[in-house]
């Protein structure tokens, strides 16, 4: 089985956020899905077959900086191994429009990542960033920038990028990383 993770904070409140980029992903794959809820994982998943592969798609919903206690309680449950995790995840480093594949030695300062880092003990798994970064990014603190919503002008680019986000999911299933990091970095 794969799991994939998409990042965010659970709440109406910060439904179209940047910091739910992750969340934005998921629900695309997911398509018209029902998610379940888990009080053990404080997390909403979905068990799908995507490209002939079992997959569970999991939402924390412990907030950002406790991200790791639900993918920790997952990856513990179904056994899973390090190279069979995606997270998907927004990243300020990156500008928008932007989408970076690979494995990552550090969380980049990103609280979600560094709690997964920290509750699984490895930082080997397969990572989606997907880059928010604009004109507005130094105007404000990050922890702010993170929390408003993409502007109604990116919103055509943000269903194309969520698109090749779901595309890159569905190859990272189907063939290996650096095939799909070739073609998307």
């Amino acid at each position: 089985m794969k799991l994939i993770i998409g990042l965010g904070n659970p709440g109406r409140k910060y439904k179209k956020t940047k910091h739910n980029f992750g969340f934005l992903v998921l629900d695309k794959l997911a398509g018209k899905n029902k998610w379940t809820s888990s009080k053990n994982a404080n997390a909403e998943y979905l068990r799908l077959d995507i490209a002939l592969t079992d997959t569970e798609l999991l939402k924390p919903q412990t907030y950002m900086n406790n991200s790791g206690i639900a993918v920790a309680y997952a990856v513990k449950k179904h056994n899973i191994k390090p190279e069979d995790i995606i997270v998907i995840y927004d990243d300020l480093d990156l500008e928008f429009g932007n989408m970076r594949i690979g494995k990552f030695e550090s969380a980049a300062g990103h609280n979600g990542i560094k709690s997964i880092i920290q509750e699984l003990g490895f930082n080997n798994f397969i990572r989606i960033r997907l880059g928010i970064n604009d004109e507005y990014a130094e105007k404000i603190p990050a922890e702010k920038f993170v929390l408003n919503k993409f502007p109604r002008k990116d919103k055509k680019q943000l269903e194309e990028i969520i698109d090749k986000a779901v595309n890159a999911v569905t190859e990272l299933l189907e063939t290996d990383i650096e095939t799909v990091m070739n073609k998307y970095n």
